[in-house]
């Protein structure tokens, strides 16, 4: 405004010599030229404000003008059909753990077959040393948050420490992470010991997983995170207690922790998909952690996991620059901001005056 201002008021002045115009008179002049490039200038200023309120959203619209995305075609769910149509055709099963909305979303999005709300968030997400503090309703709480993100994939939900002591809290429980956490089926640790409580939950209508092999429940009673299963009479073991999970009536078992060799001969003797994890490449399937794949646990690294990314380096340097916009002032920008009509800026300026102008940018520090 301030630059559009001068030409006008070097044009009256020169009309005022010419025509002798009187101090007075040519006041007026300027005032109804102001007034007029001012109504012009907010004219213009509404309408910028408008088609940026139009254009960006309130949240996740990055920079404007925000152009949003072609909406994905409806993806077709996974349930335990079309897990037995793979494992009968031999395609190899993916399995990433979820604990949230964002994580559920991108592990989605990115083709996983079956997504795990394991209770190594306690762990990964919440920073515990092991898995047994976490309780059932924490485990509800992240499983509905994972559920809003998931649109194809299988969503299955850990049974915690505790959870299934006797088959009738292993299916109230189990009911409540389907019912209240909108998980589509669960998953519980142990072999023969733990056959009663998945026919009870499969007699509640629920649909189960198992889990042999190391449990990360048990890791006080197995003397730490050891490989099982590594003689004979364990692999025979082994075999006796996924076995007894199928023939109760889950339709898929996770073997962790156990070599190779085990893992495929117990895959050779099921019916039902084996998911392996630190069990080699003989398994139906594979499961990894979410943290573990993307690089972004900072404790235990398992010799099983693999890092297919290393995000950790690039989040902090882009939080970091977010910090340093913020102490040089340079966020946020204009684009960020919301205007208003000029109009009703008048009226805010005439009850309360001017706004402040906005603060200077920090002198940088001298180097002495």
């Amino acid at each position: 405004a301030a630059a559009g201002a001068a030409p006008a008021v070097d044009a009256w002045a020169e009309r005022a010599a010419a025509r002798d115009l009187s101090a007075a008179e040519l006041q007026v002049q300027l005032d109804l030229q102001a007034q007029q490039q001012s109504e012009e200038e907010g004219k213009a200023a509404a309408a910028t404000t408008a088609v940026e309120e139009e254009e960006v959203p309130l949240y996740g619209g990055g920079a404007a003008p925000h152009v949003a995305p072609a909406a994905p075609p409806p993806a077709k769910k996974v349930g335990l059909h079309a897990l037995r149509r793979m494992y009968e055709s031999g395609e190899p099963l993916s399995v990433l753990t979820a604990y949230d909305y964002p994580s559920a979303r991108l592990a989605d999005g990115a083709g996983a077959d079956v997504l795990l709300v394991g209770d190594s968030l306690g762990m990964v997400v919440l920073g515990q040393d092991d898995t047994t503090e976490v309780t059932v309703s924490q485990m509800v709480h992240h499983c509905q948050a994972a559920a809003r993100g998931t649109r194809r994939a299988l969503l299955v939900a850990d049974l915690p420490f505790g959870a299934y002591l006797t088959p009738q809290a292993a299916a109230s429980n189990g009911v409540r992470l389907v019912k209240e956490g909108r998980a589509d089926a669960v998953k519980l640790e142990g072999g023969v010991r733990a056959a009663e409580q998945v026919r009870a939950m499969v007699d509640a209508g629920l649909a189960v997983m198992g889990h042999v092999g190391f449990t990360p429940q048990s890791v006080a009673q197995l003397g730490g995170y050891r490989v099982q299963g590594r003689s004979a009479a364990e692999a025979r073991s082994l075999l006796e207690d996924a076995e007894a999970l199928q023939e109760a009536g889950c339709f898929a078992v996770v073997l962790e922790m156990v070599p190779a060799p085990v893992a495929a001969l117990i895959t050779s003797k099921l019916r039902v998909p084996t998911i392996g994890i630190g069990a080699g490449g003989g398994t139906s399937g594979q499961v990894q952690v979410f943290h573990d794949v993307l690089g972004l646990y900072d404790k235990l690294s398992p010799r099983f996991s693999h890092q297919f990314a290393r995000l950790e380096g690039p989040m902090r340097a882009a939080l970091g620059r977010y910090c340093a916009a913020v102490k040089r002032r340079s966020f946020p920008a204009r684009r960020h901001s919301f205007g208003m009509s000029d109009a009703e800026t008048r009226l805010l300026e005439a009850e309360f005056g001017p706004p402040p102008p906005p603060p200077a940018p920090p002198a940088r520090a001298s180097r002495a």
